[in-house]
């Protein structure tokens, strides 16, 4: 599978090994020129190569969104029409706090900005560090970390649940983008935990925090 990702930083840089490992074509992009990721992709192998935030997300049949949320507003609309688009993003501004969405969802106000894609929430959950060392491709889907996941469209929710276990986690789907969305937003019992599929029910029988927490996920 083509995977196209906008935003190099931990979160984006982490899933952009684990998928070009795992036997998927990868473009990586950020906000500046390809030349500047000549070195990161140079180490994820020749699965992987740079790309602008356009080409990116135009090579993908997946793109995920590892930028900071703050930045939605500069996603390649066009571009991304129709695509399986993973966000992983979460609602933190500039000072590091989660910003008041009232009602909404974080990923809701990304919808906003790409009403057209099939987008799925999904992979923002963790650190990146746990990103990076719990997938088990070796343990059944039973006993691995899970990855949570919420959207819409099950056919895409299909496709992204597939990529999860590709890089050795196990896919919860929580439902639709707005109720399941909000079990993944900072604030939920499930928001930066590591947990397998069996603890998830009882995760959300705890009590959720507020405020200014861990904030695993491109901000």
């Amino acid at each position: 599978m083509r995977v196209g990702i906008i935003g190099s930083g931990h979160i984006g840089g982490t899933a952009a090994r684990l998928f070009a490992e795992a036997g998927h074509e990868v473009a990586l992009s950020h906000a500046g020129p390809p030349d500047a990721l000549r070195d990161a992709v140079a180490k994820l192998g020749p699965n992987a190569h740079a790309a602008t935030v356009e080409e990116a997300a135009r090579f993908g049949d997946v793109v995920l969104l590892a930028l900071p949320w703050r930045s939605r507003g500069a996603l390649p609309a066009r571009a991304l029409d129709g695509k399986v688009v993973v966000d992983a993003t979460n609602p933190y501004g500039a000072d590091g706090k989660v910003e008041d969405l009232g009602d909404a969802t974080s990923s809701e106000e990304v919808l906003k900005v790409i009403p057209r894609s099939r987008l799925v929430k999904a992979m923002n959950t963790l650190f990146a560090q746990d990103l990076a060392s719990r997938g088990r491709k070796d343990l059944p889907l039973p006993e691995r970390t899970v990855l949570l996941m919420a959207g819409d469209d099950e056919d895409a929710k299909q496709v992204v649940a597939e990529l999860i276990r590709d890089i050795g986690y196990a896919a919860v789907d929580l439902g639709e983008l707005r109720e399941g969305g909000k079990l993944q937003q900072p604030g939920s019992p499930l928001y930066a935990k590591t947990l397998r599929a069996s603890e998830v029910p009882a995760a959300l029988g705890m009590e959720g925090g507020e405020g200014d927490e861990p904030q695993p996920g491109p901000r």
